[in-house]
């Protein structure tokens, strides 16, 4: 009869949030693009019911888990010793997919039936006795929306058919309690436990039952069931396995592959079955059960893989995936972070695998200016991942200033303007809370600007140090040429990487700093060979004859402001960024050699040491004719910010020699030599020629 047919209860999933988190971190870290079928560990526990207080409710049942937790990608290990205690271990696969047209289209009965002739292959070959966990292998299908963090999955667990079914022999279930008496109960919990210690977690799920005339019962692993049943009928033998159904009439899933292994091996056609449940913290095993189950004894399981079912409904009841959606549970400025990470990690998949992304997310950049430049080299920098910006400008916001400068807001103009340092760290922050950013409402001194209170200017000079010292990218992003000076001398000093972006009506330069590498002599030269080599390339300062000097004195409001083309100012902050982020992934960092013009059509191409391309010296750009001019340049053995003897002056001399600088930038000329030259030069032109020798 119908009624007579073993009813299983099916495995329900119960996914950990952690894991979904982990899947997410493995995706983009891992297997990116990726989707081959990864191993898992799932695991499931013993079922049982909660009895209630009131004696006229039903007692509460328990759905038979399976769970993936942290430790479900954890499959290294043979000991299991990461699932939590009274658990099973089941092993599966998850494929995860790249997009959701992949995971609605997937041949999902393919796999399904790929997972089912796995288990039947641990049958056939008696790895299934040896490992009896493995009749509970499962398949994952996934797939990851990583923006929004929006999970779609779908489980299998395969159970094998068998024609005809097994059938309850006088449909008959009955507890524990039941069919021993309190002294076999007690015997049965006490030797189990001892099985437990003993056995590997692999083969506690299922075992043998032996009653001894004594009322002692014994306990062995399906590999000893020759011996273990020697001389016994078979009315007398007895399996038991842990049971996750909680059902008073119905046992688990696992014990469905369970029954084939049995035909298989042992051509079993009648068995007692002791659906093992326990309620751990009380060390209750009332909620067991104990039924006898048979098939015909002219049933054959054929040599090829039985049919199989056991994919997973969804919360409709219905065959297909199900959701979760995990964007409520995060924490906002966890998500912003996760958020701008993927888009940076993702370049990884396809375009550039050797990306150093944590290196640039550690690295601390100091950006001396927080206008038009500023603001644009900083969300450019947040873009980057960038974790660490530091602002240091002496203005205030001003009406003018939000169209223009990016991280400013009309209300930040409201009564006198709020200082422009200050404010664009705190308005960086509302961008990215996780950015580390502070701002430094401090003056750069400048040679031509004489200083009118030496406390003050010291205390600035030694701010500026600090700040240099502590940070490793320097970018000079200010109005005037002269402003320049004392952070390229410091930079020089300290062998920092500056960047240097400066801005015409419609032109722009973008360049770093030389700096020397002493690993060579030839240290800092072009790496293309039609290029002449140079020693060390040069800085902002190095083409001039001239000290800088007070370029805004006796100039009209126009030559006194950045007068520029509103693109101008994004383009070139872009350029900037984007030369420190190639500069940073170079073997020699700061002394890079200076790559030319090179029109590769793919990064593969690029004979630079560096994965994004070339790292030039120089980029000129002209809005005029909407184009790009590299240029390398040499440095300058009479600079007068980054030569040797500017550098051994101000380390003999320290601010002494920078406050004759401010005071009067001739005092730069003298000790480069520049005067020399430049009396050498009018000597030359008040030449006296000889008629005879204009003569060709």
């Amino acid at each position: 009869m119908s009624s007579n047919l073993v009813q299983f209860v099916p495995f329900s999933s119960a996914v950990e949030a952690p894991f979904w988190h982990t899947l997410s971190t493995r995706k983009i870290d891992l297997y990116k693009l990726d989707d081959a079928p990864q191993t898992i560990l799932g695991y499931y526990s013993v079922g049982y019911s909660l009895r209630t207080q009131n004696a006229t409710e039903a007692n509460i049942t328990m759905p038979a888990h399976l769970c993936l937790g942290t430790g479900a990608f954890d499959t290294n290990t043979t000991s299991f010793s990461f699932l939590p205690p009274f658990t099973y271990p089941s092993p599966g696969a998850i494929k995860n997919t790249n997009t959701i047209e992949e995971f609605k289209t997937l041949d999902k009965t393919a796999l399904f039936r790929g997972t089912a002739e796995q288990i039947w292959q641990d049958i056939v070959s008696g790895a299934a006795i040896k490992d009896p966990y493995l009749l509970t292998r499962f398949i994952l299908v996934t797939f990851a929306d990583l923006k929004k963090y929006k999970y779609y999955y779908w489980f299998g667990f395969p159970a094998f058919l068998t024609e005809p079914p097994w059938v309850i022999v006088n449909n008959e279930i009955k507890g524990i309690d039941e069919a021993w008496d309190n002294t076999e109960i007690k015997s049965l919990k006490d030797n189990y436990d001892k099985f437990r210690e003993v056995q590997s977690d692999s083969c506690t799920g299922f075992f043998l039952v032996k009653q001894l005339s004594n009322k002692e019962i014994e306990i062995g692993s399906l590999s000893e069931w020759d011996s273990f049943f020697d001389g016994c009928n078979d009315d007398e033998k007895i399996v038991g396995f842990a049971d996750p159904s909680s059902l008073p009439t119905n046992p688990g899933w696992p014990l469905r592959n369970f029954l084939v292994l049995l035909k298989r091996h042992w051509n079993v056609n009648k068995i007692k079955v002791i659906c093992y449940r326990e309620i751990p913290s009380k060390k209750d095993i009332s909620n067991s059960r104990i039924l006898t189950v048979e098939i015909p004894g002219t049933t054959i399981i054929p040599d090829e893989c039985p049919k199989a079912v056991g994919w997973e409904k969804n919360i409709l009841g219905k065959l297909g995936p199900r959701t979760v959606d995990l964007a409520h549970m995060m924490d906002p400025i966890k998500l912003s972070d996760t958020s701008v990470d993927l888009n940076l990690k993702l370049m990884r998949w396809r375009i550039v695998p050797d990306l150093q992304l944590e290196k640039i997310k550690d690295t601390k950049c100091l950006l001396l200016g927080a206008g038009t430049l500023g603001c644009n080299v900083a969300k450019c920098l947040l873009g980057w991942g960038v974790r660490h910006i530091t602002f240091v400008d002496n203005g205030r916001v001003s009406f003018s200033n939000p169209v223009r400068q990016s991280l400013f807001f009309f209300e930040d103009c409201l009564e006198g303007g709020k200082p422009k340092a200050n404010a664009a760290a705190e308005n960086l922050k509302k961008i990215h809370p996780s950015v580390v950013s502070e701002g430094h409402d401090i003056s750069i001194p400048m040679p031509g600007h004489p200083i009118t209170s030496e406390s003050q200017v010291k205390a600035d000079v030694e701010k500026i140090i600090q700040l240099i010292e502590s940070h490793d990218v320097i970018f000079l992003l200010m109005d005037s040429r002269e402003s320049r000076w004392l952070p390229t001398l410091l930079g020089a000093s300290m062998r920092k990487l500056v960047i240097n972006t400066a801005l015409g009506f419609d032109t722009y330069v973008v360049m770093r700093h030389g700096v020397k590498d002493d690993s060579e002599l030839q240290t800092t030269g072009s790496s293309d060979k039609a290029m002449p080599s140079v020693k060390q390339l040069g800085c902002y300062f190095c083409n001039d004859v001239v000290a800088p000097t007070d370029s805004l004195k006796d100039r009209t409001l126009d030559q006194q402001c950045t007068v520029t083309r509103p693109g101008l100012s994004a383009i070139a902050s872009a350029y900037a960024v984007e030369l420190m982020v190639s500069v940073l992934h170079h073997e020699k960092g700061p002394a890079a050699p200076a790559d030319t013009n090179a029109e590769p059509t793919s990064y593969s191409e690029f004979s630079s040491s560096s994965p994004l391309g070339i790292i030039p010296h120089q980029m000129r750009g002209f809005l005029t004719h909407f184009n790009n001019m590299i240029v390398v340049g040499q440095a300058y053995e009479r600079c007068t910010a980054c030569s040797e003897t500017i550098l051994n002056e101000y380390k003999a001399k320290g601010f002494e020699f920078l406050k004759n600088a401010f005071n009067s930038p001739a005092c730069l000329e003298e000790v480069t030599g520049l005067t020399k030259l430049h009396q050498e030069s009018e000597i030359a032109d008040d030449f006296d020629w000889d008629e005879d020798d204009t003569e060709l």
